[in-house]
């Protein structure tokens, strides 16, 4: 049964779903609506918060580059001086120095900024020097100057200093199709990483990989979340066979589909307040489950 949900602002940007901004209509804001605050220009396809002023927000679109608010999405403006690449797959801000932002290009590889988006570089030494798929991005909550980006066709790539120069970290991969990753937050030599139709885990910072998810399940895995309370609790999103959920660090998983009508998982998200709150973005709308994903229910417009 579908149920009416009501959330607070602040906590909508947490999931990163992807949705169309190309119209300029606007819906108004009340319980239980999701409301239109744009940008205008194309696909969202990442939203990232500042951690410090979560007021302002970081839009990456498909083709038009990044777009930033300060005023918690009420106004937008493009922040692309720089970029060589607008078609963005992933955004991050360094928790430790908020004007710091990398941006995940989809063919020109990685860019940083210093000051908020304004200026933007490109710190791609050491990946392939061919065109870079660059498709994923997290940074180590724990030393801010390690970065680890993911890649479709050449793996993943570690940088020690702040994207001054990477070095492949593939040693046990079997796929170098790589989708999500997701930092262990209370122990962050831990690292998960889709790869293919696979998850896999690193105990080491990336210095080796194994299969945290076996492949039985044939789709690719787009999307990690980890429990920010009960780090050994992973949630894993697929494009076909919806959520699976594993309570011992990826030694075993069960689908955790009930209520959960769309089965192609593009975001997930856990609220830091209360981790047995769990976001789903998915093409027709955004799921959420009160209870750790035993059961799912879809908000709907007032």
């Amino acid at each position: 049964m579908l149920h009416k949900i009501t959330f607070p602002k602040t906590l909508l940007v947490l999931l990163f779903v992807a949705f169309s901004t190309s119209h300029s209509g606007k819906v108004s804001a009340g319980v239980n609506v999701w409301t239109s605050n744009g940008p205008e220009g194309g696909t969202v396809r990442v939203l990232a918060i500042d951690p410090t002023t979560p007021t302002t927000l970081y839009a990456g679109t498909d083709a038009s580059g990044v777009f930033k608010s300060t005023d918690g999405g009420g106004h937008w403006s493009k922040v692309n001086n720089g970029l060589s690449d607008t078609s963005i797959h992933a955004l991050a801000i360094d928790p430790s120095n908020s004007s710091i932002v990398y941006a995940v290009t989809n063919t020109h590889g990685v860019f940083k900024s210093t000051d908020g988006g304004e200026h933007w570089d490109a710190v791609n030494t050491g990946l392939p020097s061919y065109v870079t798929r660059a498709r994923a991005l997290a940074i180590d909550p724990a030393t801010p100057t390690t970065l680890y980006v993911g890649t479709q066709g050449d793996g993943i790539f570690k940088s020690t200093n702040s994207g001054g120069n990477w070095s492949a970290i593939n040693a046990g991969l079997e796929s170098d199709y790589i989708y999500a990753l997701a930092i262990d937050p209370t122990a962050p030599s831990v690292i998960y990483a889709s790869a293919g139709t696979r998850v896999y885990k690193s105990p080491n910072a990336g210095g080796t990989w194994s299969e945290a998810m076996a492949g039985s399940v044939y789709a690719t895995v787009r999307s990690i979340a980890i429990d920010p309370t009960t780090s050994s609790t992973v949630y894993s999103g697929t494009d076909g066979f919806g959520v699976f959920k594993t309570t011992d660090g990826g030694g075993n998983w069960n689908a955790v589909n009930t209520g959960l009508t769309d089965t192609y998982v593009l975001a997930l998200a856990i609220d830091p307040r209360s981790s047995s709150i769990l976001y789903v973005g998915a093409p027709h709308g955004v799921y959420k489950s009160m209870n750790g994903a035993k059961a799912g229910v879809r908000p709907t417009a007032a």
